[in-house]
């Protein structure tokens, strides 16, 4: 298991865990009966420094899935048109599939053990990206099956904010509401504001851990 010898190591910062930055657009709250329609996912690092910044990332248009529920609602709320030719969509398992790869890869290369959804109300994303890789069948799914790490109670904490735009200009990052309810913005935000919480709790001195303070798994 990691430990902490080697502060500046993104498997040792989060005990093993390689977190992955999600966000989803759905058409209803209901991940088993509601389609997921689209998805973004940013992997993170730390530089030798040991700030925490973006890696790569995944961004998909997604087919609903056959028999699956649009609610007129959800739609008008974030503007998806699901019938849109030029959304350029593909399937749930084509999308995760090429996410669960680029996971993957993270997770050796930075020799974690598992990746953590990071979203912000993530259960609602967790949710849905659970649902979907059951639909798809995919069997090698990366994340763990229910831990989480939310930004919006890790932005209430910190900056007194729970609204992702809100928390995001409170610290300090710029927030488009015009392009607000896309995954793949709302995604580049949630990366910013989760990196902004994560090093700015080094910046205060809260890491790395003093020896004392350390706990060996």
């Amino acid at each position: 298991m990691a430990d902490n010898n080697t502060p500046n190591s993104l498997s040792d910062r989060f005990r093993g865990f390689y977190p992955v930055v999600i966000d989803v657009e759905t058409a209803g709250f209901d991940a088993k009966t509601n389609a997921l329609l689209e998805i973004a996912a940013f992997t993170l690092k730390m530089n030798e420094q040991g700030w925490l910044i973006k890696d790569h990332s995944l961004h998909f248009h997604i087919e609903p899935f056959e028999g699956s529920v649009l609610s007129p609602d959800a739609l008008a709320f974030n503007g998806i048109d699901p019938t849109n030719p030029l959304r350029g969509a593909v399937s749930e398992y084509d999308a995760l599939h090429a996410i669960f790869k680029m996971v993957r890869k993270g997770i050796k290369d930075q020799n974690c053990n598992r990746a953590i959804v990071v979203a912000h109300n993530a259960a609602f994303d967790h949710g849905f990206l659970m649902a979907a890789a059951e639909r798809a069948g995919l069997k090698r799914n990366p994340f763990h099956p229910f831990a989480t790490f939310d930004t919006a109670a890790l932005s209430g904490l910190v900056l007194g904010q729970t609204v992702l735009a809100k928390a995001c200009l409170t610290g300090g990052i710029p927030f488009d509401s015009s392009q607000a309810h896309s995954a793949l913005y709302d995604t580049e935000r949630t990366t910013e504001l989760f990196c902004e919480l994560v090093n700015r709790w080094k910046k205060m001195g809260g890491w790395p851990l003093s020896p004392a303070h350390q706990v060996r798994d």
